[in-house]
């Protein structure tokens, strides 16, 4: 039975036989595949930006700079390395009813919504029918890999808690949402085969359940019901599984009053949650309640994860970046018994690549990524194997196309920024991560994860840089200008000791009293003239002037807490300099760090805090 390409000869995430019937790559198969497309990274890289230019060339975006040429010489040489302010006036017109080819060949189906932007609105990011066959190809290449360490996957369930979230449609009624969300609503998803290495407690009905309360409640409620079969857990993120915790803590008497009765709190009134509830929890079970009740009545939670799912051999979800911060308080769940497994690198521009390594620590994480997925350049950022690292370029510099590194020439130990062409019209687009190369597997590359460039805050999918968290101070420091007070100095930190967790703002406030150099006479009792009010008003100010996705998170999802302001003594920002230049910091160089990460310096700040404030609402925030 021969086989014709998908979307590119021999490198094709998925096939299409003679009758039409799509091939997929699982078990050995995958393995195989990932063995053949890394072994020959640098042709496959090369023949996957020959059909991106073959099909994207006459698009009105491309003509601007190749004239027709289908050269790859004349790509790196013409195209512009552009950040997302280079394209996003064309995707805007195809938001608007203009045609896909403005940027692709191919009909854009849907924009898809970074979870990661930092931008006033949501960026929005075109993707192509063919996109999902990518993504399901990634996808599929995780069990492969995992089944290699971990044995018998496929003798019991996974309780993996996914959720939808809120969508939108662009004037012209192409959906928008979270890349997450359009997999889950795809037939990739609802209409996938029985797998018995993807055997989960959640019903597709709870898993797409809009209100993410019910959805919780009822995912976590299979998981509970099944508590004896579960071999694995996790969530996407890091934070969302802890939430998920916080969550059973407030909630498990209810869930054991459902398991004893076998009736579904009356609370959850989803119709298709009720319905696909009714065949879980078809009938009393007070043996399994009373279980559960015991273990979860416990003074310490400590381990409770191991105690509720005793047969579980590891968590997976996101844990490398900003979600790093979360591991302490997975593994004081787990007791520390159980791996926390990091298992594939995406973006919603595009899919990157996988670990291959998914059983080791978190802090060696490191990502394979895979040729066929897009093509991939890098920015260099310098360093080397002492791992010694230059500073980032800014995301509104100039980048020289020519001085990019394909992905089969970058150098062990440098970091680099990571630059994609997609087949969805996206070129020579900066994502914005900062990646090390901490090894290769065959020709391809193996990156760890360093950070989001200028991100200094985030919680859950909220990404804040240096820029926005500016722009929201200095809108919400005008509050104090009635009282004669004055914004001195400030910095942040994201502060995940409680679930959900949630920003915190230093600020070193002054008063001045009229003259035309002020008089600094910091306050000391923040109510006069300054009440309490003021400063809650100013919390509340910097979360409506950030950006699209921290207003969901915390308005919609629930995942991120009420912004706090925490007012310091006089003179804290002196010593919190003082620290810093004793750490090797110059003091013809320093400047106030904007994202605290430092846990001496946090205590430095935290013992100098006057008082604390807290936003009284959630910001405003519509679909």
């Amino acid at each position: 039975m021969s086989s014709s390409s998908f979307f590119c000869p021999d490198y094709c995430s998925l096939t299409i036989n003679m009758d039409g019937k799509k091939l997929e790559y699982k078990g050995e198969e995958a393995l195989k595949e990932i063995e053949r497309l890394t072994s020959k990274a640098d042709k496959v890289q090369l023949d996957i930006l020959k059909e991106i230019l073959t099909r994207n060339v006459e698009t009105e975006y491309l003509s601007k700079y190749m004239r027709g040429s289908r050269e790859v010489s004349d790509f790196k040489q013409c195209v512009p390395v552009i950040t997302y302010n280079g394209i996003q006036p064309y995707i805007q017109r195809i938001a608007n009813g203009e045609d896909s080819s403005l940027i692709t060949g191919h009909p854009i189906t849907e924009m898809l919504c970074s979870s990661g932007t930092s931008g006033r609105e949501p960026k929005i990011t075109p993707t192509i029918a063919e996109d999902l066959d990518r993504r399901t190809f990634l996808y599929n290449l995780i069990m492969p890999i995992i089944n290699q360490y971990v044995p018998d996957l496929d003798k019991g369930k996974a309780m993996f808690l996914y959720f939808v979230k809120a969508e939108m449609s662009t004037p012209c009624g192409l959906p928008a949402r979270t890349v997450l969300t359009s997999y889950y609503k795809s037939n990739h998803f609802k209409c996938r085969g029985e797998d018995p290495f993807n055997n989960c407690t959640s019903p597709d009905q709870a898993i797409l359940c809009n209100d993410s309360n019910q959805s919780m409640y009822c995912q976590l409620l299979s998981g509970l019901l099944h508590r004896h079969q579960v071999l694995r857990l996790g969530a996407v993120f890091a934070s969302a599984f802890l939430r998920a915790i916080s969550f059973l803590e407030r909630n498990w008497v209810s869930f054991c009053n459902d398991i004893r009765t076998g009736k579904l709190d009356p609370l959850i009134t989803d119709p298709d949650c009720r319905t696909s509830m009714a065949k879980i929890l078809s009938s009393p079970d007070p043996d399994l309640a009373d279980e559960i009740s015991s273990i979860c009545s416990l003074h310490s939670w400590k381990g409770i994860v191991c105690q509720l799912w005793p047969k579980a051999k590891y968590i997976e979800a996101v844990v490398t970046g900003s979600m790093a911060q979360y591991i302490p308080a997975l593994e004081y769940y787990s007791d520390g018994k159980l791996p926390l497994v990091c298992t594939m690198y995406a973006s919603s521009e595009c899919y990157f690549g996988v670990n291959l390594k998914p059983l080791c620590d978190p802090a060696d994480v490191a990502f394979t990524l895979m040729p066929n997925m897009g093509y991939f350049e890098f920015i260099p950022l310098g360093g080397g194997e002492n791992g010694t690292r230059v500073m980032d370029i800014d995301e509104d510099e100039d980048v020289i196309s020519d001085k990019l590194v394909d992905l089969v020439h970058v150098k062990l130990g440098f970091y680099y920024e990571l630059v994609v062409t997609t087949f969805a019209g996206l070129c020579r687009y900066r994502i914005g991560d900062v990646l090390q190369v901490t090894g290769f597997h065959n020709q391809a590359p193996q990156f760890r994860f360093i950070c989001r460039r200028n991100v200094v805050l985030s919680i859950d999918t909220d990404k804040t840089n240096e820029e926005d968290l500016h722009k929201s101070i200095t809108v919400a420091k005008k509050l104090l200008e009635p009282f004669n007070a004055l914004l001195v100095e400030y910095t942040s930190y994201a502060d995940t000791s409680c679930v959900p967790g949630h920003y915190v703002l230093y600020w070193e406030i002054a008063h001045h009293h009229g003259s035309l150099s002020p008089t600094v006479d910091l306050i000391n009792s923040v109510a006069t003239p300054l009440d309490d009010k003021v400063l809650q008003e100013c919390c509340i100010a910097v979360e409506e002037e950030l950006d699209y996705i921290y207003r969901r998170c915390r308005s919609h999802d629930k995942s991120v807490g009420p912004l706090e302001i925490r007012v310091v003594e006089p003179g804290t920002f002196e010593a919190l300099m003082d620290y810093f230049i004793s750490q090797g910091g110059s003091i013809n160089q320093y400047k106030t760090p904007r994202g605290i990460k430092s846990k001496k310096a946090l205590k430095l700040l935290d013992s100098n805090v006057k008082a604390c404030f807290f936003s009284p609402r959630d910001p405003h925030w519509i679909p």
